[in-house]
């Protein structure tokens, strides 16, 4: 051992023996040639304040595109019940046949349409108690969403058609049919006399598949789903919540107490299809196909 370690050294010192040592002057970069170079930094952090609560947010410059399955998800549970409850959750789906998908992509049958999303992000709200809250979320996400959800504490941004053709914004209700966010089991349309009771509702159960988007014009006549900003999970501490910034700036959203899931879509559907025997069909979530009720 101690011939190959003395043999090792002298071949480091033949080595700098050998080659040349090169000095070279350091010069500042003009702004014309910093102007040429572009790049994005792996992370960004950003500071905000709303008066209520300081931010910070962190924002990861990456992209992803994925399809996952999940068997059972219970978060929040406490007090005898939970602030979202859904079994065989999916992020992501597969082409049952040939042709156009949401994203105005054509995909083969069998092939992956996957959830896509990009500058993922963590943001914590702080008062002078500490942490009030902190969500994870990402700067843009596009794809479906399904489950067979029977809580959820949160918003669903989808547009419902009633009999005569108006087109409202979904509301959550209780079991009772009251409007409610918090650990809600129906969806539907807000009674126009009494918005805080439903004229219509149906069991969460029965949206079983959802496109995670924005409504936008594809030029044909029809419409696309495009990128959200929108689409996070919040974690809050108090009764009064946390009203979290869109990364954008365009929006804001009052989350309440507890886990609060922020879903908006790009869909408009009939009334009529969620309060029917099906609901809202599921797509295909696993390779082999269990059909549009799936279990």
């Amino acid at each position: 051992m101690k011939h190959h370690a003395y043999g090792c050294a002298a071949l480091v010192m033949f080595c700098l023996a050998v080659v040349p040592v090169t000095h070279a002057e350091l010069k500042p970069i003009s702004d014309q040639t910093l102007g040429e170079v572009t790049g994005q930094a792996f992370m960004q952090v950003e500071n905000l304040a709303d008066g209520v609560h300081d931010f910070t947010r962190m924002t990861l410059g990456m992209d992803v595109e994925t399809r996952v399955n999940i068997d059972d998800v219970k978060v929040g549970e406490i007090d005898g019940g939970s602030d979202f409850a859904a079994t065989h959750l999916a992020l992501g789906h597969i082409a049952r046949q040939d042709g156009v998908q949401y994203n105005g992509q054509t995909y083969m049958q069998g092939e992956t349409v996957p959830f896509e999303a990009s500058k993922p992000f963590i943001e914590l709200a702080e008062d002078a108690s500490g942490l009030a809250g902190f969500r994870m979320g990402f700067g843009q996400a596009r794809g479906s969403a399904s489950s067979l959800t029977s809580s959820l504490s949160g918003n669903i941004g989808l547009k419902l058609r009633d009999s005569a053709g108006v087109v409202h914004d979904a509301a959550l209700f209780d079991a009772s049919n009251q409007a409610t966010n918090y650990r809600a089991t129906q969806i539907g349309i807000a009674d126009s006399a009494n918005p805080a009771t439903c004229s219509e509702c149906a069991s969460l159960s029965k949206v079983q598949s959802l496109f995670v988007g924005t409504a936008q014009d594809d030029g044909a006549g029809g419409t696309v789903t495009g990128f959200t900003d929108d689409f996070f999970i919040g974690f809050q501490r108090d009764d009064a919540g946390v009203k979290w910034q869109s990364p954008d700036g365009a929006n804001v959203i009052n989350a309440g107490k507890g886990v609060f899931i922020n879903l908006p879509t790009s869909m408009t559907v009939d009334m009529s299809q969620l309060t029917g025997p099906s609901g809202l069909p599921r797509l295909q979530t696993h390779q082999a196909d269990m059909g549009t009720q799936l279990f």
